[in-house]
């Protein structure tokens, strides 16, 4: 997978998309939840997560309090543990991971921790969401790191134009 060319094209066309996104925040079709599922979908069946793990690379997920305990049960360690071994606070005072790439991501791009993984990671990048329009920044952002989130745009924007 060509990361290199997809962030090109994502930065080349942010401008366009944006517009796309925007537009469908101020008059979303009837059918675009449906839309954006069967997208999701379409995008899915051609894309391996595990050939590229970008996401799991470059940026790091939110951790909420049920996350951390969680994975910390998991990892048969006190909640508190967990947390000063991998998280730090960032500046919107959110629980993100002191390092990239995640400590969880092995070398075939599997997660060590993939049934109790986050559920920031659950969701990325967000392509099935319902109202999608809700999420046009996190959107573009995603599209520059996400082959996947890239390719959903451009086809959404093919298949709402049918």
């Amino acid at each position: 997978m060509d990361l290199e060319f997809y962030k090109k094209q994502a930065l080349q066309k942010q401008k366009e998309h944006k517009k796309f996104l925007d537009g469908l925040k101020k008059k979303p079709p009837k059918n675009l939840d449906y839309a954006v599922q069967e997208t999701h979908e379409e995008v899915f069946e051609r894309i391996d997560c595990l050939q590229c793990a970008n996401c799991c690379k470059t940026t790091g997920p939110l951790y909420t309090e049920k996350d951390i305990e969680r994975i910390a049960k998991h990892l048969r360690m006190k909640a508190a543990d967990f947390e000063a071994k991998f998280l730090r606070v960032d500046e919107d005072n959110d629980k993100v991971l002191q390092n990239l790439p995640c400590f969880f991501l092995n070398e075939d791009n599997t997660c060590s921790i993939y049934d109790v993984r986050p559920k920031a990671c659950r969701e990325y990048p967000h392509t099935d969401r319902k109202k999608i329009y809700q999420i046009n920044s996190l959107m573009i952002k995603n599209t520059v790191i996400c082959p996947a989130a890239y390719e959903f745009v451009e086809r959404i924007m093919k298949n709402l134009a049918k």
